[in-house]
């Protein structure tokens, strides 16, 4: 489910407004579910890029409705006006674009610009430190947990370690610089903002006693970019509860103390973003990682029980047969319990957005250490670019000077084949996988949305 937006839902709840949510995970006909909807004036919608052609045609049937005001928050406004402010001509013409679609844009988070969205027109900018809107830590950890109670619980299926699991976010943030990554100039995706460890602990029990879950997804960025990561661990354990958790690590930054409180606290599964297998490619990413330290994230998690997905994406600059075929031979020596190979999308907030010119005609360049990156530009109003595809149906936005759009694909499709079958591991299928990743955007699920009044 959409945690983020159910935060919102949460904060309005506690501020007096009546709070409506039209969950639409999973939905296939959801034009028609917004169609049917009547009774309130006032719309939230939640999107990251991919899901905004599905959020564009939700706001063109709720502008059908009289009287009825837009507000857009999630990633992707968010990341379009921070590029559009860093002066990125492409994001000021997109965000203008967003707007006439949108009466309010909240970009950052919006637990405290909400308010101001409700009685305002145009960009709410929540990303700033230095703004009363910023949210901080205090204010983090003081907001209530996300609105669970409006969407029915029971309806969603996903599972960690054969328990039933939910999702949640106990802090918000990474400070590294992935070239790739969006929200690099984004200060709300860039600053870590934490939770204590008493109050995620404490929503954990309240899901574990409300829901009868003791599987959680912890969705942060980067568990273990928080310096208390091993206390929290410590926390969880003393709950007494036999969790089944699964979350993301950065590779340089664990160790075996890392490992050993994650397992014990009931952690079987880590997803870690090693990207590359080969030295060159790591440079230009900006991963601050070497191939030595990712291979000895792997050692680690063995020696300690954990499972490791290893999450692998091909399209960087300078990438060639070589250098993804180098990926290919260390997934199949290093033997990570599962993976993922994707072709990158250059999305707003990312480097390779961001920061690269305009060729003839539609197409962009980016360059880095005298490697360059092609990219098609994209109208991400009606062209959905999802960071997980299905195999077979890859479609590559992007090039290098090495690797055309089409061997990208060729050699992404060959590649997971060649690796699939040496680890003995089979395509994932279950409908239960693809909506999970659906709700983070990855696989073309719409957007959850709030109706409210007060």
């Amino acid at each position: 489910m959409s945690l983020g937006i159910l935060k919102i839902a949460a904060v309005l709840e506690n501020a007096g407004y009546q709070v409506d949510h039209l969950d639409l995970s999973g939905v296939e006909n959801f034009e028609d579910v917004v169609r049917a909807y009547h009774g309130a004036s006032l719309f939230g919608l939640t999107a990251t890029t991919a899901q905004m052609p599905a959020a564009i045609k939700i706001a063109t049937l709720i502008r059908e409705k009289p009287g009825a005001k837009i507000i857009l928050g999630g990633p992707h406004g968010t990341l379009t006006h921070a590029a559009a402010k860093k002066g990125t001509e492409r994001a000021q013409k997109a965000l203008q674009l967003l707007l006439g679609y949108f009466d309010s844009i909240v970009c950052g988070d919006g637990e405290s610009a909400i308010f101001q969205a409700i009685h305002s027109h145009g960009v709410i900018d929540a990303d700033d430190p230095k703004s009363p809107l910023w949210l901080t830590s205090p204010k983090f950890n003081e907001s209530p947990w996300p609105a669970r109670n409006l969407v029915d619980v029971q309806s969603y299926h996903y599972e960690v370690d054969g328990r039933r699991a939910l999702s949640l976010i106990g802090q918000l943030g990474c400070p590294y610089k992935c070239s790739f990554c969006g929200g690099r100039n984004s200060p709300s995706l860039r600053n870590i903002r934490l939770r204590t460890s008493d109050n995620v602990v404490a929503e954990m029990m309240h899901l574990h006693e409300t829901y009868g879950i003791d599987g959680l997804m912890m969705l942060d960025d980067e568990l273990n970019v928080n310096r208390q990561v091993i206390e929290l661990m410590h926390q969880i354990a003393a709950t007494g509860v036999d969790w089944r958790l699964r979350g993301f690590v950065k590779a340089n930054l664990f160790n075996e103390e890392q490992a050993e409180a994650m397992y014990a606290a009931g952690f079987r599964w880590l997803l870690c973003g090693f990207e590359s297998a080969h030295p060159r490619t790591l440079r230009n990413i900006q991963k601050m990682a070497t191939v030595e330290q990712n291979t000895n994230v792997i050692r680690i998690a063995n020696k300690f029980g954990l499972k490791i997905k290893a999450l692998m994406s091909f399209g960087h600059p300078g990438d060639d047969e070589e250098s993804l075929l180098a990926t290919r031979d260390w997934l199949i020596e290093q033997r990570p319990a599962d993976f993922d190979t994707t072709i990158i999308q250059c999305y707003p907030g990312t480097s390779y957005f961001d920061d690269a010119l305009l060729l003839e005609g539609k197409n962009y360049r980016y360059e880095i250490f005298g490697d360059v990156l092609y990219s098609e530009d994209v109208d991400y109003t009606t062209d959905a670019q999802y960071y997980k595809g299905q195999p077979g149906q890859y479609r590559s936005f992007v090039w290098t000077d090495q690797l055309s759009r089409e061997r990208l694909v060729e050699l992404r499709d060959e590649i997971e084949d060649d690796v699939r079958k040496a680890l003995g591991l089979p395509y994932p299928t279950s409908v239960q996988a693809l909506r999970f990743e659906s709700s983070m955007g990855m696989t073309g699920i719409p957007p959850s949305i709030l109706r409210s009044g007060k």
